[in-house]
C-alpha cells in the first residue's frame, strides 16, 4: 500500500459516529440487545441435521475476518452466523468495561434470538477464544463442539512491552490511543504469510474502515486490559469450560507473533480432552491466510459423532 493512501486511513480513525444512518449503508443485519446494537450475518446451508455455528472473532478485526471459513461452512450444509464483537466492526460501542463476562452475556443474547433451541458449535479466534471459555462456563449445556483457532486466554502468556504500556494508570490509555490507529493498521498483516500485496492491502482497508468510528479506541484499551491481559480468569474459564467435556479442536499455528504457540502447552493441560493440530508455517490468523488448510482440518472434526 502508498504511503499517503496509509496515512489517509490513518487520520480516518475514529472520524465518524456510528449512527442508524451508517449502518443503513453496511451489508449484514443488526439486532438491538441488552448489551448492546450488534451486527451479524446468518447464512442458511440447508441441511438440518446439523447444528448451527456461531463464529467469534477477536481482539481487533471484525468479523469479516472469518470470510473464507464462513463460506465453506454454507457449503457443507452448516447454518453459519458470525457477528461483530461490541466495540469493533458495527456494533454498539458500549460505555462499559469491556470483560469477557460482557462478551459472553453479548453471544448468549445473539443465540437466544437466532439459534432456536440454543444448541450450536462455537468456534473462537484469539480472543474469542476467551470469549467462548467464559461463555461455555457461564451457560453450560448450548456449546455442543468447540473449534479455538489460535486462542487466547492462558496465564502462561508474556504480554509483550507495547501491551503492557496500555496498563500503567491513567498514561497507559493516552498513550495507547495515540499509537493504537497507526500501530494496528501498519501491524494488521503481520501475520498474512501466504497472501499476495493486493489481498493485504484491501484487508488494510476493511479494518480501517470499521475503525473509522468513534469509540473504538477505548473499546480496543479496555478489552486488552480486561480480557486479553486478564489471563488468571481467562485459564479459570478454560478449566471450568473443560468440566463439561466438550469435543474440542485446538488448531495453532508455529509462526504466531501474537499468540505465541508456547501457550499450547498450558493449554493442553488445561483441555486435556482436546485435539490439538500445529500448523508448520502458520501465522495467528491463518483462518483469513489460509482458509482453505483450516477448514480441512477443522470438517472432519465437525463430522465426528
Amino acid at each position: 500500500m502508498k504511503e499517503k493512501e496509509f496515512n489517509k486511513l490513518v487520520k480516518q480513525v475514529e472520524t465518524k459516529k456510528l449512527t442508524k444512518k451508517e449502518r443503513a449503508k453496511a451489508p449484514g443485519e443488526f439486532l438491538d440487545l441488552n448489551s448492546g446494537f450488534t451486527h451479524y450475518e446468518r447464512k442458511e446451508g440447508g441441511d438440518p441435521s446439523k447444528l448451527p455455528v456461531v463464529l467469534v472473532h477477536g481482539y481487533s478485526t471484525p468479523y469479516f475476518l472469518y470470510d473464507h471459513i464462513f463460506e465453506a461452512l454454507v457449503k457443507e450444509g452448516y447454518t453459519v452466523i458470525r457477528y461483530d464483537l461490541l466495540g469493533r466492526g458495527l456494533s454498539e460501542r458500549v460505555k462499559a468495561k469491556y470483560t469477557p463476562e460482557l462478551f459472553a452475556n453479548q453471544l448468549k443474547e445473539l443465540i437466544d434470538w437466532l439459534v432456536p433451541d440454543g444448541r450450536c458449535i462455537l468456534f473462537g479466534t484469539s480472543m474469542g477464544g476467551s470469549i467462548v471459555a467464559a461463555f461455555c462456563a457461564m451457560y453450560p449445556g448450548l456449546a455442543q463442539k468447540i473449534v479455538f483457532y489460535a486462542p487466547a486466554g492462558m496465564d502462561n502468556f508474556k504480554p509483550p512491552v507495547y501491551m503492557k504500556l496500555a496498563t500503567i494508570p491513567v498514561l497507559g490509555k493516552r498513550i495507547f490511543k495515540l499509537a493504537m490507529p497507526k500501530s494496528t493498521l501498519a501491524r494488521a498483516t503481520d501475520e498474512l504469510l501466504h497472501q499476495d500485496d493486493a489481498v493485504k492491502d484491501q484487508f488494510v482497508r476493511d479494518l480501517a474502515y470499521t475503525m473509522q468510528y468513534k469509540g473504538y479506541l477505548d473499546g480496543t484499551w479496555s478489552s486488552l486490559v480486561h480480557t486479553i491481559l486478564n489471563t488468571k480468569e481467562d485459564t479459570k474459564y478454560y478449566k471450568k469450560m473443560a468440566k463439561q467435556h466438550i469435543p474440542t479442536l485446538v488448531i495453532w499455528g508455529t509462526e504466531d507473533k501474537t499468540m505465541p504457540i508456547y501457550q499450547i502447552d498450558r493449554m493442553a493441560k488445561v483441555l486435556k480432552d482436546a485435539e490439538f493440530v500445529i500448523f508448520e508455517g502458520s501465522g495467528h490468523i491463518f483462518l483469513y491466510d489460509e482458509g482453505e488448510r483450516a477448514i480441512a482440518h477443522t470438517l472432519p472434526f465437525l463430522k465426528e459423532e
